[in-house]
C-alpha cells in the first residue's frame, strides 16, 4: 500500500471514529507503529490531524484556513529551498505571474534586487516586496483582498488575467493529489488560481511533500495543466511518480 493511500485510509478512519490509536492502525494497516506514526506526523504537518497520545484526532481543515502568518512560519527552511529552486525557472527578460502564499511569497524574497523580470502578482505582500526592484516591472492585480492570505481576488483579478499572457506562472497549492488535482478551500481564490494557470505557457507548482495526498473542496487545476512541481526530498518515491505519471516533472530541493 503507497504511503498517500494509507494516510488517506488513516484521515477517513479518523473523521469515522473521532480517534485513531497508533497501536490498532498498525494492526489494521499491517505496518510498523513506527510507520504510523511517520504517517500521522506527515498528516499533523499539513493540518488534517492533530497528534495526541497515543494517536491523533481529525480536524476539518474547510473549516479553518490557515491565515498567511501562520503559513510562513511552517516549514520555512523547506519552502526556502523550494523557492530557490523555483528561481530556475525564471525567464530572463521574461514575465511570471506570482502567486499569493507562502512559498510563492519566499520567491519573492529571493529575487536578486537587479533581476530583469516582469512580475503580476494578487500578493500584497509579494508586490511590496518587489516594489523596490529597480529591474522588475511590477503589476499588482487588483480587487476584493483577502485577509486570511493577502490575496486580491474576485473579478477584477480574473478579468484582468484574461487579457494576459506570460511566461511563467508560479503558483501554490492547498492540496494535490492523483486524482484530484490542485485545490485550494477558498473558491474566490481558486478562480483566481485558474485563471493564472490558464494565462502561463508554463506552469510551476510549489509545493512542500506535506501537502501530497490531501484534497480540498475547490478544484483549480489537473496535474495535466502543470508542466513542473517543485517539492521537497521528504516526498515519498511512490507519490511522486504517481504526479510524473500524470503528466509534470517532479523535482526536489
Amino acid at each position: 500500500m503507497y504511503a498517500a493511500e494509507r494516510q488517506q485510509r488513516i484521515i477517513a478512519q479518523a473523521r469515522r471514529a473521532g480517534r485513531v490509536e497508533v497501536a490498532a492502525l498498525a494492526d489494521v494497516l499491517g505496518v510498523a507503529a513506527e510507520t504510523v506514526r511517520r504517517d500521522l506526523t506527515a498528516l499533523e504537518r499539513r493540518g488534517s490531524l492533530r497528534r495526541v497520545h497515543g494517536g491523533a484526532i481529525p480536524v476539518e481543515r474547510l473549516e479553518i484556513e490557515p491565515t498567511l502568518a501562520t503559513r510562513t512560519g511552517r516549514l520555512t527552511e523547506v519552502k526556502r529551498r523550494i523557492a530557490a529552486r523555483a528561481l530556475d525557472e525564471l525567464p530572463s527578460g521574461g514575465s511570471i505571474i506570482l502567486d499569493a502564499g507562502s512559498t510563492t511569497q519566499a520567491v519573492a524574497e529571493l529575487l536578486p534586487p537587479d533581476i530583469d523580470l516582469t512580475v503580476l502578482t494578487n500578493s500584497l505582500a509579494a508586490a511590496t516586496v518587489l516594489s523596490s526592484h529597480p529591474g522588475i516591472r511590477l503589476y499588482l492585480l487588483g480587487g476584493r483582498l483577502r485577509g486570511t492570505t493577502g490575496a486580491a481576488v474576485g473579478d477584477w483579478a480574473t478579468s484582468a488575467l484574461e487579457g494576459v499572457v506570460v511566461d511563467v506562472a508560479l503558483i501554490g497549492t492547498n492540496g494535490l493529489s492523483v486524482a484530484r488535482g490542485l485545490t485550494t478551500p477558498d473558491q474566490s481564490e481558486a478562480l483566481v488560481k485558474r485563471a493564472m494557470v490558464g494565462a502561463a505557457r508554463k506552469c510551476v507548482v510549489l509545493t512542500d511533500s506535506s501537502k501530497t495526498g490531501d484534497d480540498h473542496l475547490h478544484r483549480f487545476a489537473q496535474l495535466a495543466d502543470v508542466d513542473v512541481v517543485i517539492t521537497d526530498t521528504d516526498i515519498d518515491d511512490d507519490v511522486a511518480a504517481e504526479i510524473r505519471s500524470a503528466g509534470p516533472e517532479v523535482v526536489t530541493a
